[in-house]
């Protein structure tokens, strides 16, 4: 009989271990879940923070200029990349104008050099002034395409505030350089390639 009674009592234990265990596993497993769950929610909140627009920029001016232009915000930061070709080898200027309006053949239904701080035209950062606008020039190669990158907290994309937000505006690529100091738009020439900013 003690022997049987021995037995049980270590079946007893065996068993209580192995529950104790089970429900280690179950709560381990429950953690686990909970934390891909938040590292889920995070990532779904980093994406939902960033904003990303493609625009093409089409040909104007009697050009073959045209390509596309991409803006990223993230954590308050505007990044632009524009890539276009088929344009004239040399130095072009860039600019930000203030509306979406790419019909006009020569691009001018765009108007003028977005300066919603009315600055006076200059290079970008310049203590003098700038517009908004003022992107400023690129290299086209030998084969007629260029690349120009920047990245800058004075612009947001669909904010709705008047000085910062690049909705409803357009990227115009000129003829020529942008001299960054005639006024108001830097004598870079016609312009040959016109994309509106909207989504």
């Amino acid at each position: 009989m003690k022997k049987i009674g021995i037995s049980l009592a270590v079946l007893s234990m065996f068993a209580f271990t192995a529950c104790k265990d089970k429900t280690k596993d179950v709560d381990k497993e429950d953690e686990m879940m909970e934390e891909t769950n938040m590292d889920m929610e995070d990532s779904m909140n980093e994406e939902e923070d960033i904003k990303v627009i493609t625009i093409a920029l089409e040909a104007r001016s009697d050009s073959k200029a045209n390509g596309k232009v991409t803006f990223e915000e993230k954590d308050g930061m505007v990044s632009m990349t524009a890539n276009i070709e088929g344009l004239q080898p040399g130095t072009h200027a860039i600019h930000i104008h203030e509306k979406a309006d790419c019909s006009a053949a020569d691009g001018t239904s765009a108007g003028g050099h977005w300066n919603p701080t009315f600055e006076d035209h200059g290079k970008w950062g310049d203590a003098k002034g700038y517009h908004k606008g003022d992107i400023g020039n690129f290299e086209a190669d030998d084969t007629g395409n260029g690349e120009i990158s920047m990245q800058t907290d004075e612009w947001c994309l669909g904010c709705g505030d008047s000085k910062k937000d690049l909705m409803g505006k357009s990227v115009i690529v000129h003829q020529g350089a942008d001299d960054f100091t005639s006024q108001p738009s830097g004598a870079a020439g016609a312009r040959v390639s016109c994309g509106g900013i909207i989504q």
